[in-house]
């Protein structure tokens, strides 16, 4: 939501997921599957069509039941100026479904007795401690007055990171002007010359936008969870991604930043603004190739592959494990998967 507020088409990656076990690579009968072949050309049809229209440069189509892949496809071009096809091992950046990543790396964490979910995060990040929160100016404020800060009624706890009700959004809200001011506003953090540390700390000085609890807001809460895997784990929050998540469920394409080696399969960022398609990033100018690579956001800085992706998902469709890694018990992602928030 956070790209389509900024009218982004990352050549969309579309991603249907049936239950299984393993994963097999190689595409399978679909009817044996279970599927309609007339049907899954229904979708082929509608992405074609958008990339007809010039809505999408391209576009990708997965699709696995029981551990078996019934359809994998591109569709369109990676690079519409260079006439460069969609290739199935494109590599994305997958923005906000780095927030599920990070939060299995927490969950992991949690089942290593390394906190418990209700401890408040500032006894991990001490900046956090003391939080204050936005509130309307009263009646009685000096003319102008934006808003006025309270104390929280309650430290922000782990689960509330987890379940986006820490009051803290992407900058928006009565103390906007101070996220501004403090370089913390919209998603994107990977043109940043510090540290996930440096970026957080400075966030803990900043009003939340809701009382810790109350009520549910997307933001930057998934990025202090990042913060709090290097601190709790004591691994930058790369390396800890790299080897507990992506190297046991052989997931070679997902990382934060890209080898250089790999730039040509990153897919452009195409601007879709007064019904064209413009080009917004290329590998040369993206700071995930050529930028200072130093801030893992945990919340939405990761690059992916459909495949890569599908793998993680399959683990949790499993109930934390893939072909004999295990990296969450079936209890918790059973928590995961249930409504905290009403």
């Amino acid at each position: 939501s956070s790209l389509l507020r900024r009218r982004f088409i990352s050549l969309w990656i579309f991603l249907v997921f049936a239950l299984g076990s393993g994963l097999e690579a190689g595409a399978q009968n679909v009817s044996t599957l279970g599927f309609d072949p007339v049907r899954l050309r229904r979708l082929d049809a509608v992405v074609e069509e958008h990339v007809a229209r010039g809505q999408l440069a391209g576009g990708i189509v997965y699709i696995a039941r029981d551990g078996r892949i019934a359809h994998l496809k591109a569709y369109g071009k990676q690079d519409v100026e260079a006439g460069k096809e969609m290739p199935t091992d494109a590599i994305f950046r997958i923005a906000s479904m780095s927030k599920a990543v990070t939060s299995v790396a927490v969950m992991m964490l949690y089942e290593e007795g390394k906190f418990m979910l209700h401890d408040p995060v500032s006894k991990y990040l001490p900046a956090f401690k003391n939080s204050v929160v936005a509130i309307p100016a009263p009646a009685d404020a000096a003319p102008g007055t934006p808003y006025v800060t309270v104390p929280a009624k309650r430290p922000i706890q782990i689960r509330d990171l987890l379940t986006h009700t820490a009051g803290l959004t992407y900058g928006d809200g009565l103390a906007i002007d101070r996220y501004k001011q403090a370089g913390l506003y919209g998603w994107y953090l990977a043109d940043k010359n510090e540290t996930i540390g440096d970026a957080m700390n400075r966030l803990a000085s900043l009003p939340l936008h809701g009382h810790p609890g109350e009520s549910w807001q997307y933001g930057y809460a998934t990025d202090v969870l990042g913060y709090l895997v290097e601190v709790v784990s004591g691994l930058p929050l790369d390396r800890f991604v790299q080897e507990r998540i992506c190297a046991p469920l052989r997931m070679p394409d997902t990382c934060f930043y890209l080898p250089k080696d790999k730039a040509s399969r990153l897919a452009p960022v195409y601007g879709y603004e007064q019904g064209q398609l413009t080009k917004r990033e290329t590998a040369e100018s993206s700071d995930y190739v050529n930028g200072p690579r130093k801030l893992f956001s945990g919340g939405a800085g990761l690059l992916s592959t459909i495949t890569d992706y599908g793998r993680f998902l399959q683990m949790l469709l499993n109930g934390g494990e893939l072909e004999g890694v295990r990296l969450l018990s079936p209890k918790s992602v059973e928590l995961m998967h249930a409504n905290h928030t009403g």
